[in-house]
C-alpha cells in the first residue's frame, strides 16, 4: 500500500487505514489511523473517522476494550453519526453484559440512516445472537432490500431461517454477567449429569451381575442402595460450583439440551431406584411377558440406555428444526463465500439425516402396524430431493458437495435407494409382486444401517481433525465476511469552502424538519457555527428540539449572501446539546446549486 500523496493530511492516513482494512491487515490498519489522530489529535479534519476505523482494527485484533474505547470516542466527537453509532454498537456487543447498550447503539444507527444496510444488518445480528428470529429475519430482509448482494445479510438470513442457536446458547447475551462464569456453570450441571448417568449404568450392570450371575439378593440391594450414596456425594460436589443459581433457571430455559440432559437424569435416577427395589431373582421374561417384568426391563433400559436414546433425539432434532430448503437458496445468493460454502455443507447434513429419518420412521411404522402398504410413504424422499435441487440449483447442490464430501453425497444415495426399496415393498402386494417385494422391503432395511455407519464415521473423523462436522454446532454467522468493508469504515461528508462560507455569512438559515401534520420549515436565522468536521451548530427553537427527537433526519437551507444565486442544502442528523443548548447536525449529503435565471442552474452535489 503506497503511503498518502500528502503525509500531513489526516484524512489521507485515515484512507490508507480503510485500504488496509479492506485487505485484512488490521495491524498496517491501526498503525495508519494512529498517524491521522496523531496529525489531528482533536479529530477536527476527519472528525469520528480516525476513532471508528481504530476501533475496528482493534475488534479485529481481538482488543475489545480498546476497541470500545475509540468508538466511545467517535461517538463523542459525532454524536450524530450514524456510522459511529453502529461502530460503537459493533464494539459492545463483544463486551459482556453490555448487549442492550450495544442495542440501543444498533437502534439510534438505523434510525440515523434507515436508507443504509449495515445498520439493519447489526440489528439483525444482535436479534439473531439472541434467538429472536423473527426481529432478525425482518432486519435482513431490509437489508437486502436496500442492498441485495449483501452477504452478511444473505447468511445469517439463512441462519435464521435455520433456527441457528449460537455455541453459547445457554447464555442469554442481556444478561449483565459475563458468559464465562454461566459457561462453569453449564459444564457443572452437565458433567454432573454425564457422571450420574454413567455410575448408575454402571452400577446397575454390577447389581444385575451380583443377582442374576452369583443369586447375591441382599448383597445386590444392599450395594445398589449405596450408589445413592455415591450419587448424593457427586451432587454435592457439583453443586458448589454452580455459584450463579439466579441464572440456572434461565439457563435451562434458553438451553434445550442442557435441560433435557439434567432432566433425564432425575428420571434415570428415579428408574433406578425402582430397579433396584423390585429387582427380580431371575431374568424376567421378554416385554411380551407379565407385566412386572416387563416394567422393570423397561425402566432397566432407560437407565441402560438413557445416553444412546438422547443422542439420537439430538440428532434427529436438530435435523428437523428451522427450514434448511429456504436457508440453503438463501446460502447459494450468497456466492462463492468461504462462510456460506460452510453452512451449505452442515445444513446439507442437516437434510440428509432428514432424508434418513424418513424411511427410518416408514420402517417402524410398517413393524409396529404390521401393514406392508405404508412402505409407499418411503417413495417421498426421492420427490424431497428432487424439489431441493430445483430450489437450490446445481451450484451449490449434490454436484458441487460430492466434490468436497463424499460422505455426504454416500447418505443420500443410499437413504434415497432405501426409501425406493421400501416403496416398491410397499407396492409389491397390491401388484402380486410378494417375492420381489419382500427381498426389496429386507434390503432397504440393511441400506437403512449403512448411512448410521457413515454419519458416525464423518462425525469422528471431523472431530479427530478439529474440523467443521455434520452437526447444527458447525454452522457461523457471517461476521465482516466477503470483500465489502463495512459502512461504519467509510469517510465522513464533508462541507466544500463556499458551502462553509455560506453558512458562516449568511443570516437567511431555514431548518426543515418532519412533524406529526407534516414537513416543517423552520428559519433560524444564522448558524451558531460550523465545526472543523463540518458540524452544523443551530440555536433553534423548542419544536424543532421536539421535532428531532422524534425523527433526527433534518435538512438545513441557506442562500450566500455574497451571491444572491448561490444556496445550499445540508441533510444530516440532529442531536440536542443540552449544555452548550444547540442543535449538533452531522451532514449524510449536501447538494448545493444555484438558482433560475438567465441561464437556468442545476443542483449539485457539494
Amino acid at each position: 500500500m503506497p503511503p498518502p500523496r500528502d503525509p500531513a493530511d489526516p484524512r489521507q492516513w485515515c484512507a490508507v487505514a480503510a485500504a488496509w482494512l479492506a485487505r485484512d491487515r488490521p495491524e498496517a490498519a491501526l498503525e495508519a489511523a494512529r498517524k491521522a489522530l496523531d496529525l489531528d489529535p482533536r479529530s477536527e479534519s476527519g472528525a469520528d473517522w480516525g476513532y471508528r476505523l481504530a476501533s475496528l482494527a482493534f475488534e479485529r485484533l481481538g482488543r475489545d476494550a480498546e476497541a470500545v474505547a475509540a468508538a466511545e470516542e467517535a461517538v463523542r466527537l459525532a454524536p450524530g453519526s450514524w456510522a459511529a453509532r453502529m461502530r460503537l454498537g459493533a464494539a459492545l456487543r463483544r463486551v459482556p453484559g453490555r448487549w442492550r447498550e450495544s442495542r440501543a447503539q444498533a437502534a439510534r444507527a438505523v434510525r440515523y440512516a434507515p436508507e443504509e444496510p449495515d445498520p439493519h444488518v447489526l440489528a439483525g445480528d444482535l436479534a439473531l445472537l439472541r434467538g429472536e428470529y423473527a426481529a432478525a429475519e425482518a432486519a435482513y430482509r431490509e437489508a437486502l432490500r436496500l442492498l441485495p448482494g449483501h452477504p452478511g445479510a444473505r447468511v445469517n438470513l439463512g441462519l435464521a431461517r435455520l433456527r441457528w442457536e449460537r455455541p453459547r446458547a445457554h447464555h442469554d447475551p442481556a444478561w449483565p454477567v459475563d458468559p464465562r462464569e454461566t459457561g462453569r456453570a453449564r459444564r457443572a450441571l452437565a458433567t454432573w449429569s454425564r457422571q450420574i448417568r454413567i455410575l448408575l449404568a454402571v452400577a446397575l450392570v454390577a447389581v444385575c451381575a451380583t443377582e442374576f450371575g452369583f443369586g447375591l439378593a441382599s448383597v445386590a440391594r444392599i450395594g445398589g442402595g449405596l450408589v445413592l450414596l455415591a450419587v448424593l456425594a457427586i451432587t454435592l460436589r457439583r453443586a458448589q460450583r454452580v455459584r450463579l443459581w439466579s441464572y440456572v433457571p434461565g439457563m435451562l430455559a434458553r438451553d434445550l439440551w442442557l435441560s433435557t440432559s439434567v432432566s433425564i437424569t432425575l428420571v434415570a435416577v428415579a428408574a433406578y431406584v425402582a430397579v433396584v427395589a423390585i429387582l427380580p431373582a431371575e431374568i424376567p421374561p421378554p416385554p411380551s411377558g407379565p407385566v412386572p417384568g416387563a416394567l422393570w426391563a423397561s425402566l432397566a433400559g432407560l437407565v441402560l440406555l438413557n445416553g444412546m436414546v438422547l443422542l439420537v433425539l439430538r440428532v434427529l432434532v436438530e435435523a428437523w428444526r428451522g427450514r434448511p430448503v429456504s436457508a440453503l437458496a438463501e446460502f447459494a445468493a450468497a456466492g462463492d463465500d468461504r462462510t456460506a460454502r460452510r453452512d451449505v455443507n452442515v445444513t446439507l447434513w442437516l437434510v440428509a439425516v432428514r432424508v434418513w429419518s424418513v424411511p427410518a420412521a416408514v420402517t417402524v411404522a410398517v413393524v409396529v402396524l404390521d401393514e406392508r402398504s405404508w412402505a409407499l410413504a418411503a417413495l417421498a424422499v426421492p420427490l424431497a430431493l428432487g424439489r431441493l435441487r430445483v430450489r437450490v440449483g446445481p451450484p451449490l447442490g449434490l454436484a458441487r458437495a460430492s466434490a468436497s464430501d463424499r460422505a455426504l453425497v454416500a447418505v443420500l444415495a443410499l437413504s434415497a435407494s432405501a426409501s425406493i426399496l421400501l416403496g416398491v415393498a410397499g407396492a409389491a402386494p397390491a401388484l402380486g409382486l410378494d417375492p420381489p417385494g419382500e427381498w426389496a422391503w429386507w434390503a432397504g432395511i440393511a441400506l437403512l444401517a449403512v448411512p448410521v455407519a457413515v454419519f458416525a464415521t464423518r462425525s469422528v473423523r471431523a472431530w479427530w481433525h478439529g474440523a467443521p462436522g455434520p452437526w447444527r454446532a458447525s454452522l457461523v454467522m457471517c461476521d465482516g465476511c466477503g470483500s465489502r468493508l463495512p459502512g461504519d469504515a467509510g469517510a465522513p461528508v464533508g462541507l466544500s469552502g463556499e458551502v462553509r462560507a455560506a453558512f458562516t455569512y449568511a443570516r437567511g438559515v431555514v431548518l426543515a424538519y418532519a412533524d406529526p401534520s407534516g414537513p416543517r420549515a423552520l428559519a433560524v436565522g444564522a448558524v451558531s457555527s460550523v465545526g472543523p468536521s463540518g458540524e452544523l451548530r443551530l440555536i433553534a427553537a423548542s419544536d424543532a428540539w421536539e421535532a428531532a427527537e422524534r425523527d433526527p433526519r433534518v435538512a438545513v437551507f441557506v442562500a450566500d449572501p455574497l451571491d444572491r444565486r448561490f444556496w445550499a442544502e445540508v441533510r444530516g442528523v440532529a442531536v440536542g446539546d443540552t449544555e452548550a443548548d444547540l442543535l449538533r447536525i452531522t451532514p449524510k449529503e449536501v447538494v448545493v446549486g444555484e438558482y433560475p435565471g438567465r441561464h437556468q442552474g442545476r443542483a449539485r452535489r457539494g
